[in-house]
């Protein structure tokens, strides 16, 4: 009997020494790869050249286009599910011109396509259309990033007391103060998106002043809100770009 209760003390001991080493690692998640300053040249700011950056839901991923930040190289590059992918561009950069090209690549042997569009001084990057194999419908979002503005992507999950869970996906500038979602519930082939401000470490609902969506800690996104029909969703989220 007291080698049995010599065991369970044991057990409860280690599951709680796991549980607080699992709670520890979360808290003190870094990005070791992520950037923490710019890489657009001050040049490109009001400009088609330069750095974009996005996220990607369908599955889960992120994507950077160099358009000729410095020099003549046209590249991207998209990591999906963990596999990276290096994409690039037979159309070059003219001054004074909006950029539209499509970027191909290949993703476990077969073709990648991503149509990529942005106007002449810079504005409303857009991917206009995607073929991903494995990847249906995939939805994507995309900022500039500027000399004096770092733009940072978060990959995440929600969980809401519907019950319902999906993927949770945001990129934002804490420079300029905002943030674009893209959210996907698991198995759905349509995604929702939309945007807010920054407040501090705090992302907010424009639409309803005052509604913390999440809180950043470091690299490390959570938060809980109550959405318009009383349900607890719950999202959490890494840095990854």
């Amino acid at each position: 009997m007291k080698k049995l209760q010599l065991l369970i003390a044991v057990t409860i001991l280690f599951l709680a020494s796991s549980c607080k080493k699992d709670k520890a690692a979360e808290a003190t998640y870094t990005c070791t790869t992520c950037k923490t300053t710019p890489d657009a040249l001050a040049a490109n700011d009001g400009s088609s050249k330069g750095i974009y950056k996005g996220v990607i839901i369908g599955s889960s991923g992120t994507i950077t286009f160099n358009i000729a930040n410095n020099g003549t190289t046209i590249t991207a590059l998209m990591v999906i599910d963990g596999v990276t992918v290096n994409l690039t561009s037979a159309v070059t950069w003219v001054a004074g011109q909006a950029y539209v090209a499509d970027f191909t690549g290949t993703l476990n042997g077969s073709p990648v396509t991503i149509r990529f569009s942005v106007g002449l001084s810079g504005g409303t990057p857009t991917v206009t259309s995607s073929t991903i194999p494995g990847h249906p419908n995939a939805t994507l979002v995309i900022l500039k990033e500027t000399s004096n503005n770092l733009v940072e992507a978060f990959e995440g999950t929600y969980h809401t007391t519907r019950p319902e869970d999906g993927t949770f996906n945001i990129i934002l500038s804490r420079t300029l103060a905002g943030w674009s979602y893209i959210a996907r519930k698991n198995g759905d082939l349509t995604s929702t998106t939309g945007s807010g401000t920054i407040s501090g470490n705090n992302l907010i609902d424009p639409a309803q002043p005052g509604l913390v969506f999440g809180t950043m800690s470091g690299d490390n996104l959570n938060g809980s809100f109550q959405d318009s029909g009383s349900r607890t969703v719950t999202i959490t989220g890494r840095r990854t770009l």
